[in-house]
């Protein structure tokens, strides 16, 4: 049986950040995109216009990118940041480059931290994005993003911040401790984990922004077997780090067995978040 690590895989380690990448694709809302072209068109940038410029936060090996890249159209300039350099290495090496239509894709590298971002390096950005950041930040990094966002007249797109809620398949009655356990490891040194996107809409909301939510489901079918144990085990692992008495004994063993032979489906919750300034068309 495998075991449950007491120590899970980092959160921004390679391998993991490769291992759910399809299911991070397959999550994000697409239904944010509409709104955010139509802005982008407003602003002037696009086909036939000027380039889109937009600022990946934490890129990590950059799956926000190539994500997003093929789904707009137009030419396209990215500012890539991340503090790992091998990380940022990965997410240059990665980008696409053409976008929807074919239009030419550029990226420069950022090895920052993003404490350090402000309106200032920000002005001419149309978007900022990036993907399972919020709910890594505090309140107060939270509001120090949305403020260098707000003051560069930006949008913003953040997707797949977590929700706190799992739902796994079949249910098991120690289920939502183990939940509850998780979530308060997700809170730990101030950080708003599952808090996250409804900290971001207020924040947007009182710089003036207009911000609309979208869920971002990740399905872990029993196919998907692979990444439910990795993902299994780092959650499990978390709660039990958080309350040890959340995580009844037997349990670790009995999910694991069942994922293991194709018996355990999940849905974890995410929230994809769009904020957009307040006001007509017009690039500053």
């Amino acid at each position: 049986m495998s075991p449950v690590s007491e120590n899970p895989p980092p959160a921004f380690d390679p391998a993991w950040l490769s291992l759910r990448e399809a299911a991070d694709d397959d999550a994000r809302a697409t239904a944010a995109l509409d709104p955010l072209r139509v802005h982008l068109a407003e602003r002037g940038t696009g086909p036939g216009a000027a380039p889109v410029r937009i600022a990946d936060l934490g890129c990590g090996t950059g799956s926000q990118g190539r994500w997003l890249v093929p789904k707009l159209s137009g030419a396209q300039r990215w500012a890539l940041y991340d503090i790992d350099s091998a990380l940022l290495s990965l997410a240059g090496a990665h980008m696409p480059a053409r976008s929807a239509d074919g239009a030419p894709v550029t990226a420069r590298m950022c090895l920052r931290d993003l404490g350090s971002v402000t309106a200032p390096e920000l002005a001419g950005t149309d978007l900022v994005t990036g993907s399972a950041l919020l709910d890594l930040l505090t309140r107060e990094e939270l509001a120090s993003v949305a403020r260098a966002v707000a003051g560069a007249g930006c949008a913003a797109l953040f997707t797949l911040s977590v929700s706190g809620r799992v739902e796994l398949f079949p249910s098991d009655p120690a289920d939502a401790a183990v939940t509850g356990a998780f979530n308060g490891h997700q809170r730990r040194e101030g950080r708003l984990g599952p808090d996250a996107a409804e900290a971001a809409v207020a924040v947007f909301g009182e710089l003036g922004y207009r911000v609309l939510t979208f869920p971002s489901p990740w399905r872990l079918c029993p196919e998907s077997v692979p990444l439910a144990l990795t993902w299994l085990r780092g959650w499990v692992g978390a709660a039990r780090e958080q309350d040890p008495a959340a995580v009844p004994c037997g349990y670790p063993e009995r999910r694991l067995g069942e994922c293991e032979r194709g018996e355990l489906g999940a849905l974890v919750h995410h929230t994809d978040l769009l904020a957009l300034p307040d006001g007509g068309a017009g690039r500053p």
